[in-house]
This record gives C-alpha cells, sequence and structure tokens, in this order.
C-alpha cells in the first residue's frame, strides 16, 4: 500500500511536471526552436550522463551500449528512437513557443489510441468492440477539425504518431529507461553540436543573456527529471491508474494555453475535444472492464 502511495506520487510529479513544461519552452521563445532543441539534447546528455555516474550505474551503461553495438537490429531501433524522440520535442518546442499548445495537448490526448492503433497494426494484438468504437469518434473528431479549419491538425497528429511509435521502438528494444534515454541522447549529441557551433556566432547578442544559458543548460534536468519520476511511478501502480493519470498533462497545458495565453478555443476544438475525450472514456472504461473479464477467467 506504501508503495503504491509512493508510486501515485511519483507519476503525478512526472504528468504535472511534462503538464506545465510548456512554461519553461516560454521563457526561451526568443530563441529557434531547433536551437533549444540541440541544447536540450546536449544537455539531457550530461545530465543522464551524471546521474547514471552517481547512481554507480557507469559500468551498467557500457555493457549494454557495447551488447547493442553487437546487435544491428537493436542499433537500428535506438538510433529510431533517437529520431523519434527528437523529432517531437522538436514540434512541441515550436508548438508551445508559436502559440499552438491547445492542438498540442490534442496530440497527446490522442496518443493513447494511436498506441492501440500501432498494437493492432504492428504487435498483432486484440482489438475489443468498445475500442473500435473509440477509435471511430477520435478520427471523427479530426476529421471534424480538418473540414473546419480546411486543414489536416498536423502538429497534433505528429506528436501523437511520433510519442506513439517511439513508444513502440522502446517496447520492442526493452531497454531499461534511465540507461534508453541516455544512449538516445548520445546518438543525438553529435548532430546537436554540430549545430550548436555552426549557429553560435550567428545568434544576437540578446539571445545569450545569462538567464537565457541557465534557462538552455536547465533543459537537461527539465526534460529528464519527469521521465525519471514517471518510470518510479510506474514500477509500483497499475497501469490502469497510470493510464488514467497520462491525462493531468494534456489537460494542464490545454488549460495553460487556453486561460494564460488566450489561445483561441472554437467550435472546431469543442467538436474534436468532445470526440477525443468521449472515446478516451469509453477506451478507459472498456479496457479496465477486459482486463478484469481476463483475470476472471484465468481465475
Amino acid at each position: 500500500m506504501e508503495n503504491e502511495k509512493l508510486g501515485t506520487i511519483y507519476a503525478l510529479l512526472a504528468y504535472v511536471l511534462w503538464g506545465i513544461l510548456p512554461l519553461y519552452w516560454k521563457m526561451l521563445e526568443h530563441i529557434k526552436a531547433e536551437e533549444i532543441l540541440s541544447y536540450r539534447i546536449v544537455a539531457s546528455f550530461l545530465f543522464m550522463l551524471a546521474l547514471l555516474l552517481i547512481q554507480k550505474s557507469g559500468l551498467a551503461f557500457f555493457h549494454t551500449c557495447r551488447l547493442l553495438w553487437q546487435e544491428k537490429k537493436r542499433v537500428t531501433a535506438l538510433i529510431a528512437a533517437s529520431l523519434l524522440i527528437s523529432t517531437n520535442w522538436f514540434i512541441y518546442i515550436w508548438a508551445v513557443n508559436h502559440d499552438h499548445m491547445v492542438e498540442a495537448s490534442l496530440g497527446y490526448y490522442m496518443n493513447p489510441l494511436i498506441n492501440v492503433l500501432l498494437g493492432v497494426v504492428v504487435l498483432k494484438e486484440r482489438l475489443y468492440k468498445w475500442q473500435i468504437v473509440s477509435l471511430i469518434l477520435a478520427a471523427s473528431g479530426v476529421v471534424g477539425m480538418t473540414i473546419e479549419y480546411g486543414k489536416i491538425p498536423w502538429i497534433a497528429l505528429s506528436l501523437a504518431c511520433s510519442f506513439s511509435l517511439y513508444s513502440l521502438v522502446k517496447k520492442v528494444i526493452s531497454v531499461d529507461a534511465t540507461i534508453g534515454l541516455t544512449v538516445e541522447t548520445m546518438l543525438a549529441t553529435p548532430l546537436a553540436l554540430i549545430f550548436i557551433i555552426h549557429s553560435f556566432g550567428q545568434l544576437h547578442d540578446a539571445s545569450f543573456l545569462f538567464t537565457t544559458m541557465l534557462l538552455l543548460i536547465g533543459a537537461g534536468p527539465a526534460t529528464a527529471l519527469p521521465l525519471l519520476y514517471f518510470a518510479k511511478g510506474a514500477q509500483h501502480i497499475s497501469l490502469t491508474l497510470l493510464g488514467f493519470l497520462q491525462y493531468i498533462s494534456p489537460t494542464l497545458s490545454l488549460l495553460l494555453g487556453v486561460f494564460l495565453f488566450h489561445e483561441p478555443f472554437t467550435n472546431a476544438h469543442i467538436y474534436a475535444f468532445s470526440c477525443i475525450w468521449t472515446a478516451l472514456i469509453l477506451f478507459s472504461i472498456s479496457s479496465t472492464w477486459e482486463k478484469r473479464k481476463e483475470k476472471s477467467l484465468n481465475m
């Protein structure tokens, strides 16, 4: 019981931090998204490396790297994971700093449903009746929003698809969360460093105030800490509870976008979000019900 309470606290911390992370990127909106991303990658790698050394997991990290290097498929998968998470980070930072937080939050509401779709298509997982209804509802929300605006909500779809594909790759690789993130950021660090060195002399002096540099360096802990809290929380609580808690993050981002940064929330948004929220409720209830049914049959 104590472990479950601790796990819930860690998971809550992770999702609340993810939910308010846009406030951090807003403080860097005078910097281009690709520059923020480059510093975020390098700072995250250095922070994760330092954390592994503090935890005395350096040998485990190098051992994992050596084993991965001997398996071309896993190396390819890790490179894919690194590209996917970097793409996801870039789109999210760009969206926040170009006043698209509402659409970005829509993407993370869609994420669990895209996960289900990938599970069915790629992993041949079973899809239940009400889960099919959930996917149809979510799709109708996206289609309705597309018709209303006359364009596809590419930010929401890109964020949902990139993170779902990243989750799928991570599931296939099956590497420790801390070591996995260290390897992924390590793979992206050379390109990020090249970009930083190339663009450093081209930046305006105003871009590199002391506070700005501190914020760019702090992007490492800001990225890694929620992931570590999430990993700790996931160890001690059920997937059902974790599934419900995950909606805290996009809800906070949505509220920040609408009420703090005054982004428009139109009838198209109301229709799309209503469809997604209904789909998520149906999906969560049906998943819980099916798991209980399977558990009772196996007893």
